[in-house]
């Protein structure tokens, strides 16, 4: 986390006592994308030791830092993330294993996007069943009307997602920070953990939301959706901000992280 994104009353979470090896730059990354896998998991967004998050090395635009292959979520910290090139292989000379198809989309994003420091691609059971809609997601919340006429979206093609996809899907993705997967999941992009992380809370939560709402229109009640006055005002209220998304948000979650489960600073 940026220390511009850092709050001057005194609630910034303590992070650990860095590696020496390790710069103080790069550790407040591994900090942040190591809570944000535990986040993740602690909402059920992972997906066995599938999906994952991955994040610029502060600095370099050829090395990320991304989960090894084989950890669940609650078992990611700081320590032992790994460092990929853009290809998705480990050249932290650890010798671990990283998943070089995982990081596909990833390595797409980051490389077209130089604000996408931070990538998210998650397979949760909202996410996919709203991706399977022909509808997409609808504005039948606030939370989904963040992402009004600001989604992109892409057409599942299998399982490979080879040179020519990676392009098309970067197009589609465009400036947007957010994308639904047809068929397969969702994804966001941020400036900051904190971004990528926020606008997938958001998104998770608006897709939740659809499903509950549909289930209960099928049983025999009515849809409403706002007019579209509303959700155009709606949409440029909840994007005013030029700021990075979660500034606010992510210390308190730090703090929760490190009262609950410090594990993962380490």
């Amino acid at each position: 986390m940026d220390d511009a994104a850092r709050p001057d009353d005194g609630t910034a979470p303590a992070y650990a006592a860095r590696p020496a090896h390790i710069g103080e730059a790069e550790w407040r990354a591994r900090v942040d994308l190591a809570a944000c896998y535990r986040l993740a998991g602690r909402h059920g967004w992972d997906d066995l030791i599938y999906t994952h998050v991955s994040l610029r090395l502060p600095g370099r635009g050829d090395a990320f830092l991304i989960n090894p292959f084989g950890l669940a979520f609650a078992e990611i910290s700081a320590s032992n993330l790994l460092v990929v090139d853009t290809r998705g292989q480990v050249i932290d000379g650890s010798g671990r294993r990283a998943n070089p198809s995982g990081f596909a989309i990833h390595g797409a994003v980051h490389r077209a996007r130089a604000d996408a420091h931070c990538v998210i691609h998650l397979h949760t059971t909202a996410g996919i069943a709203v991706s399977a809609l022909a509808e997409g997601l609808l504005p039948l919340s606030q939370h989904a009307l963040r992402f009004w006429h600001d989604i992109a979206y892409h057409d599942y093609q299998g399982l490979a997602l080879g040179a020519q996809e990676q392009a098309q899907l970067v197009a589609e993705l465009g400036g947007h920070r957010a994308m639904i997967l047809r068929n397969h999941g969702t994804l966001t992009c941020g400036r900051t953990v904190a971004e990528a992380y926020v606008l997938m809370h958001t998104l998770e939560k608006a897709c939740a939301i659809q499903l509950a709402a549909l289930a209960a229109a099928h049983g025999g009640g009515g849809l409403h959706v706002p007019p579209a006055e509303v959700l155009e005002r709606s949409h440029a209220q909840l994007t005013a901000d030029s700021e990075p998304e979660g500034a606010l948000e992510w210390p308190a979650l730090l703090r929760g992280l490190l009262r609950e489960a410090p594990g993962f600073a380490r």
